[in-house]
Formats: C-alpha cells, sequence, structure tokens
C-alpha cells in the first residue's frame, strides 16, 4: 500500500500536537519547521483536518492548531480519508475484459478495500507513539 506525502504530513503533524501542551495552538510555521514540511503544502493538510473534526484551528497573533479529537481516538483510517479522500477501489477501462471479468474484478477490489479499511480503522496513532523504555546496560 502507498501512502501519500499529505497522510504523511498529517501524521508528522498531529504527533507533533499530541507532544505539545493541551488546549495551546501550535501555529503552522512551527509544525513545518519541526516537522521538515513545507510550510504551503502543510497548511492545505491542516485545513483538511479539521474540516475531519481531526483539528481545531484559533485564528490570531496566538492561533494556531490544536487536536479536536482526543488522540487515543484517532486512526490511520481517519488521516486516509481526511488527507486522500475515501479509500474507494479505482480502475482504468476494462473494456478489453469480458463483462463477467470485469463484474468479478470490481466484487474483488471492493472486498480488498473494505478489509483494507477496516485494518486502518484499527491501528490508532497511539500505536506509533514509541514508549518510553529504559534502557537497561548489559550485565557484566
Amino acid at each position: 500500500m502507498r501512502m501519500s506525502r499529505p497522510a504523511a504530513y498529517a501524521i508528522g503533524a498531529i504527533l507533533q500536537l499530541h507532544e505539545a501542551p493541551a488546549g495551546v495552538p501550535v501555529p503552522c510555521s512551527r509544525l513545518a519547521k519541526t516537522g521538515e514540511m513545507p510550510e504551503r503544502f502543510l497548511l492545505q493538510v491542516l485545513r483538511n483536518l479539521v474540516n475531519h473534526g481531526i483539528l481545531k484551528s484559533t485564528r490570531g497573533v496566538d492561533g494556531g492548531y490544536a487536536l479536536q479529537r482526543p488522540f487515543e481516538e484517532i486512526t490511520l483510517l481517519h488521516i486516509f480519508e481526511a488527507t486522500d479522500g475515501p479509500l474507494a477501489p479505482t480502475t482504468p477501462p476494462l473494456d478489453s475484459l469480458p463483462q463477467s471479468s470485469r463484474a468479478r474484478l470490481q466484487e474483488v477490489l471492493h472486498d480488498i478495500t473494505a478489509d483494507v479499511c477496516q485494518s486502518l480503522a484499527k491501528v490508532k496513532l497511539t500505536e506509533l507513539v514509541a514508549p518510553c523504555v529504559k534502557q537497561r546496560l548489559p550485565a557484566e
């Protein structure tokens, strides 16, 4: 499966916002600089996340972005659909295939897409945050 650049930027920004103090908006410029992302492109990604209820934005001098949903509830499916649109099977024109084969191929792709959506919905962003583990020194 291929992940789009907007989805990758969205995940990076959300992980930064998760680490920020709760309720304190983080400016797009800071998210872009810290995450090494182009600011103009990131701004579009953040707007999509706001439109899908994942983030909230605050205007003004002290404005920026903060999590709208609890971090523990945000899944990869939320991110992919907010940045790339609903996952749906797409195929080029299949005029060279017999009608019965085209119909069966569409069924198979629909089933695979449904399975992918279910899998993505199970992966919470919390699973992407490495737990703080104290490093053990080797025994002498």
